[in-house]
């Protein structure tokens, strides 16, 4: 079977909400929307995401895109390199590993000064017969707390930061990532010059044609124009030759510390992908044409003032695809309706004049001309009737395999969920507490707030001997959640352990992972 790639890393992500403000002797209190979520979403798949209203399904899609600013935890997007986004972050790891790495050796020098003390008295105390000399109850104690602190620290200096391996030859290995990082940067402010130049130079040929110039007088006029691109051209390839060469330099130096006798311990830091939560607005920005959202309502999402070519080329023009009134930003908007099922009249129609299945495919098509590798699907269905649900299902589908897409679909409908999604999260106030492949979710459902979901969704089958599983009170308060498991309010399955301890979220079978402490019990009795 082939290796999945992952395309997203969530781990341990957070987003809490303040209620209230701030004011002395007042303890500020949160609205936890998400708690603590683990999850890898990996490349080309449509991971579903199920569970109640004011579950934290919507926060947990805008988080991972930090449309809402991540409280705390990690996302890795994979979708590039931070050789290609050269995030400021990164450079500030580096500056501050350094002093680490001093820190690091002040501790071996301790740890070391430590156990020769150590190591001496114990010689000394072995070659006295009366034992005269004692060795200190605390000394040997304190040669181990410095070990542990310097193996702590060890492990951070020594880590793999931004997938580099920077164990023994940390200013080597942060002159060649800094002259990369420098020269990706360069290759950029060189390119935007560019594109600049050739703005420019096109529009003085145009402005030049309109007044009746010749062909001579045009290249005679705008051949200084010309010799500046091709030597920001030049300058760009340069960067990109410096920009290989030091990529094959840090690739030969992970290949030699692989050699390193600690390797193995430190491997699974490796991450050559970027945190989306520790990037800059202006950085998170340049990423957005990859990571698109789809929004609930069709009609509020859609600018009510602007046309259907207006919203779909939008992003195009801020992400500076194409240039204002250009004739193929026209054609490319054409053809990303007609992908869409929208017919090319509607270009110049206003969202008040479509029906809701068509604002919806508005709202797709926005998404989809930004060729985006991740595309976040909130509720896109929940507002139109079942028979448009099926169409807009149907051209998520076709658009995915199209374009090769990778879905996060939310909904709190599973029989949509289960029609269209790969594998399945259940999230409860905050919490995955279920997680597996669709087949292996409705075949082996092993958390009672899954199996409440699931007897819910509506059957004709008059045979069926289902019963539905009815979930007594309210969802509790996401400011004061219980303790224990948060479920356990309104499980048929509570005992004790469910009021006093939060269940781990545990792999129970292959890719099927639950968090409940009677997952088993109930397996075995059906």
């Amino acid at each position: 079977m082939k290796e999945r790639k992952v395309l997203l890393h969530i781990t341990d992500l957070k987003q809490y909400f303040p209620i209230g403000k701030k004011s002395y002797g007042k303890k500020i209190k949160y609205v936890k929307a998400n708690d603590g979520i683990s999850i890898d979403i990996y490349e080309g798949e449509t991971f579903g995401l199920v569970g109640e209203s004011g579950c934290g399904k919507s926060t947990f899609g805008r988080t991972i895109l930090q449309l809402n600013a991540q409280t705390g935890g990690r996302t890795i997007y994979y979708g590039r390199t931070v050789e290609d986004a050269a995030p400021k972050y990164i450079e500030d790891i580096f500056r501050n590993l350094t002093a680490k790495r001093n820190e690091c050796k002040e501790l071996r020098k301790k740890a070391d000064e430590l156990k020769k003390v150590y190591e001496d008295l114990k010689r000394k105390r072995k070659s006295d017969e009366d034992a005269a000399a004692e060795i200190p109850g605390h000394l040997y104690e304190n040669y181990q707390n410095a070990e542990k602190a310097y193996n702590n620290l060890f492990l951070d200096v020594t880590g793999l930061i931004g997938g580099l391996y920077v164990a023994d030859n940390l200013d080597e290995i942060q002159k060649v990532y800094q002259a990369e990082y420098q020269a990706t940067a360069d290759r950029r402010v060189f390119k935007g010059i560019q594109n600049k130049l050739k703005i420019k130079y096109d529009a003085t040929v145009v402005d030049l044609s309109e007044k009746g110039k010749s062909k001579a007088e045009i290249e005679a006029a705008t051949a200084t124009g010309k010799a500046r691109i091709t030597a920001f051209g030049n300058k760009i390839a340069k960067k990109d030759e410096e920009i290989d060469e030091l990529t094959e330099k840090i690739k030969r130096m992970k290949a030699k510390h692989k050699s390193h006798p600690d390797f193995d311990k430190y491997e699974a830091n490796i991450d050559s992908g970027i945190n989306l939560a520790n990037l800059s607005i202006a950085e998170m920005r340049g990423l957005r044409n990859d990571l698109q959202f789809i929004f609930q309502d069709p009609y509020s999402s859609l600018d009510a003032r602007m046309t259907t070519g207006q919203i779909i080329g939008e992003g195009l023009l801020a992400h500076k695809i194409y240039q204002k009134n250009n004739k193929e930003m026209q054609e490319y908007v054409l053809e990303v309706m007609d992908k869409c099922g929208l017919s090319p009249y509607f270009i110049h129609r206003y969202p008040h004049q479509f029906s809701g299945g068509q604002r919806q495919r508005i709202g797709i098509a926005r998404s989809l001309a930004m060729n985006p590798k991740f595309v976040v699907c909130d509720e896109v269905v929940s507002a139109l009737d079942v028979s448009i649900q099926s169409q807009i299902v149907n051209l998520l589908l076709d658009l995915k395999e199209q374009n090769e897409l990778t879905y996060l679909f939310i909904s709190h409908d599973l029989s949509v969920i289960k029609y269209i999604s790969d594998r399945i999260g259940v999230m409860y106030l905050g919490n995955m507490v279920e997680l597996s492949t669709t087949k292996d979710l409705f075949e082996n459902t092993a958390h009672p707030y899954t199996e409440a979901l699931l007897s819910a969704i509506p059957t004709i089958d008059l045979d069926s001997d289902k019963e539905a599983v009815i979930l007594e009170g309210d969802i509790p308060s996401p400011i004061n959640p219980p303790k224990g498991c948060k479920f356990h309010t309104r499980c048929n399955y509570c005992t004790d352990i469910c009021k006093k301890v939060n269940p781990l979220f545990e792999e129970i079978s292959s890719g099927h992972f639950v968090a409940c402490h009677h997952k088993r019990t109930k397996k075995k009795e059906a």
